[in-house]
């Protein structure tokens, strides 16, 4: 049942479930206020009813009453008084019952049916009637019962009244009455009736009011659900097409990253082929120069010849090992079919053999299958670190550390340098290399950056996502 009924609810919308609530709610604050309302109206006819009682006893019957100051009896001719004056006045003939009660609590005059008792029944009323307070109440004792069989009515009001002495406030006795309540049950009857409708109306009311209100706040936060679910959508939108961007770009950088070497690779080829082929020649030509020419030493410009063709042979020498050295570093060795442990072997050894230096090299459990703009990546980052290492440094405590973590690779190339202003060196023009690093390393979505301080060595630090450059061209 109760299942059945949250069930129901959680299908029912807020102003439902507002509304079936807030009714609830209404027509219990509705029957607690009534029966409150009703009550107090009860109270205050009671009260009027004792008020006015009291009046008649202080003004009827309070004066037959003195000699009780003295004494604990009447006198007959007082009785005659009493019995007359509560049979021919209006309040007296709608008193079923009256006592008089001294301080010892004897009934020193009685008028009515002889089924009450003698005894004081209520000994706080007692104390409070001595005090000078007027007490009434609707009585529905066994007695009340029998008066009902004899149809007095089915209700009393119970009223006890001090009796002063005249002048004073001194209370010598206390009046008791029970008077018929036919006439204040109708008008509590009637008064309460009105209560019910002025509650039940004002409550009315303010249901209304709420449950319009609620119904306005409901469709206001049903407009802007819908408005902000409409955005939401078109905000996880605009995130899927900056994330396709993204991947696009990062796609694209992987792609240039690829046909950059390639362009490198076909000017190492051409230099190769082209330059260095007819540098070699033009060696080869002045070597048969200089052996054809031994005479030319003997003549009269022997000392010119001697001295210029040595000179241009060095130079041709010379600028034959430095092309070759940059064709050799401008084209990578066929990394494709290479795993990455055997990359990042690769380019340390080669700077090992092109230096003579020694780099102290740790691999983790890295991939066997990577792309190849991740390859490259790392190749080049570890050749320039470490040709920058071995340049300014001397190849002084050369470490290259790579690892993998989840989903990225960590590479970290250190040495113990004096150490530079990273931050300065980074934004200047003239630092090509560190700004190369940084750009290929960020170009597939990746993290760089230096740690260096003076005395303390150099740690070249970066970050590639496994993931980055799916799609790529092939190398």
């Amino acid at each position: 049942m109760f299942s059945q009924l949250a069930r129901l609810a959680m299908r029912s919308s807020l102003v439902q479930r507002f509304t079936a609530v807030s009714f609830v709610i209404l027509i219990c604050g509705m029957l607690g206020i009534g029966w409150w309302v009703g009550n107090e109206i009860k109270s205050g006819v009671i009260n009027e009813s004792a008020v006015t009682a009291a009046l008649y006893m202080d003004s009827f019957i309070a004066p037959n009453l003195q000699e009780l100051s003295n004494t604990n009896t009447l006198t007959q001719e007082h009785i005659t008084v009493l019995d007359d004056t509560l049979r021919e006045t209006d309040l007296g003939s709608r008193i079923v019952a009256f006592k008089v009660w001294d301080r010892q609590s004897n009934v020193v005059y009685s008028k009515g049916p002889t089924l009450f008792s003698d005894v004081f029944p209520n000994t706080a009323d007692q104390a409070r009637v001595w005090d000078g307070q007027v007490v009434a109440e609707i009585n529905e004792s066994q007695a009340e019962k029998k008066l009902e069989q004899q149809k007095f009515g089915s209700q009393l009001l119970q009223i006890y009244s001090p009796v002063r002495r005249s002048g004073t406030d001194k209370v010598i006795a206390i009046a008791e009455f029970y008077v018929k309540v036919d006439s204040l049950e109708g008008e509590i009857a009637a008064a309460q009736r009105n209560s019910w409708m002025v509650v039940g109306a004002l409550m009315l009311a303010v249901y209304l009011l709420l449950v319009g209100f609620v119904k306005w706040a409901g469709d206001t936060i049903r407009r802007q659900e819908t408005l902000l679910t409409r955005q939401v959508t078109q905000l996880k939108d605009l995130l899927a097409q900056n994330d396709e961007l993204r991947r696009r770009v990062q796609r694209a950088a992987a792609n240039t990253t690829a046909r950059n070497e390639r362009f490198l690779r076909r000017i190492s080829a051409e230099l190769h082929d082209g330059p260095v082929q007819d540098l070699g020649l033009a060696l080869l030509r002045l070597d048969c120069v200089m052996g054809q020419n031994e005479s030319c030493r003997y003549s009269s410009a022997g000392s010119v010849c001697h001295e210029h063709l040595p000179i241009i042979q060095s130079a041709l020498q010379h600028a034959l090992e430095e092309m070759r050295t940059i064709a050799a570093g401008l084209g990578l060795p066929q990394l494709e079919g290479l795993t990455l442990s055997d990359v990042l072997s690769r380019v340390v050894r080669s700077h090992e053999r092109r230096t003579g230096s020694q780099v102290v090299m740790s691999l983790g459990e890295l991939p066997q299958e990577t792309t190849l703009p991740i390859k490259i990546t790392a190749y080049r980052l570890i050749q320039e670190a470490l040709t920058n290492a071995f340049r300014h440094t001397g190849g002084a405590g050369q470490q290259v550390r790579v690892t993998r973590e989840a989903e990225n690779l960590c590479i970290e190339i250190s040495d113990r340098g004096p150490g530079f202003d990273a931050a300065a060196a980074l934004a200047s023009d003239e630092h090509l290399g560190l700004a190369g690093m940084s750009e290929r390393v960020e170009s597939l979505g990746g993290l760089f950056r230096i740690v260096s301080e003076a005395g303390k060595g150099t740690r070249i630090i970066a970050q590639l996502s496994m993931n980055s450059a799916e799609g790529s061209a092939d190398g």
